[in-house]
């Protein structure tokens, strides 16, 4: 039987190359996006076009009543769900701390934390043998941000992410026994346009030489690392992150 992911985010960037990337290896796939549709039926387009199966869904995963809708499309339209990935995220223009107001920390927080719980909420309800289900995994996307800290650009992203990692410890206690599994990818310095949206387009060029291999990474190198912590291949991993920061 195929098993069916769900990448919030997945209509660019690393959620466009992890959509792709579970196509090919066989899973259905459903791009969940916000408002860039023709992004996101673009990656569908290339799925079917290459023989896979794939869906499109709009939805904030931020707002508990669209994740709600979302999860019930996904039932409706592909069965059980096996693996959801959190991928959706978002960061805006660096700033000091001291210069943050309550407005920009809400729209950090609640688009990169309360988006991760509520879909792992409804991803667990699903898989859960408690809840009748058969297992599954979960896989966060986190960021190097949280272990150092941001200083001087978004502090507020990188804490946002430090809150992913303490979920994704959490959940793996929880639903250990429950079949399913929950771990993370930190990236860092991959060429995707969410640099643009903390208002340097090309950040990754300006720090790549602080990075040991010398480089920024690709999409699909993240997307790589979600697809193993997806598959049976890490079947005695939970709780666990995989660094993707080219040594830093």
């Amino acid at each position: 039987m195929q098993k069916t992911v769900l990448i919030t985010g997945g209509s660019r960037g690393i959620g466009a190359a992890t959509a792709l990337l579970a196509a090919e290896k066989g899973y259905a796939v459903c791009v969940n996006y916000v408002s860039n549709q023709s992004a996101a039926e673009k990656v569908v387009d290339t799925i079917r076009q290459r023989g896979g199966k794939a869906a499109a869904y709009a939805a904030d995963v931020s707002v508990e009543s669209e994740v709600n809708e979302l999860f019930r499309a996904v039932d409706r339209d592909f069965g059980p769900l096996y693996g959801l990935v959190n991928n959706a995220g978002t960061l805006e223009t660096q700033m000091r701390v001291e210069d943050m107001d309550t407005g920009r920390l809400q729209r950090i927080f609640t688009t990169n934390i309360v988006s991760c719980f509520l879909c792992a909420r409804e991803a667990v309800r699903r898989m859960s043998t408690k809840h009748g289900g058969t297992g599954g995994a979960i896989v966060n996307v986190s960021s190097i941000a949280a272990r150092t800290g941001s200083p001087g650009e978004y502090v507020d992203y990188a804490a946002s992410k430090g809150a992913v990692d303490s979920l994704t410890l959490g959940l793996s206690k929880e639903v250990a026994e429950e079949g399913i599994r929950v771990n993370a990818v930190r990236p860092g310095f991959i060429y995707t346009d969410i640099h643009a949206l903390g208002g340097e387009p090309g950040r990754v060029d300006r720090v790549k030489a602080g990075i040991p291999l010398k480089r920024g990474g690709q999409p699909e190198e993240v997307a790589n690392a979600i697809l193993w912590l997806l598959s049976d291949e890490s079947s005695f991993s939970t709780g666990i992150f995989i660094d993707v920061t080219g040594g830093r």
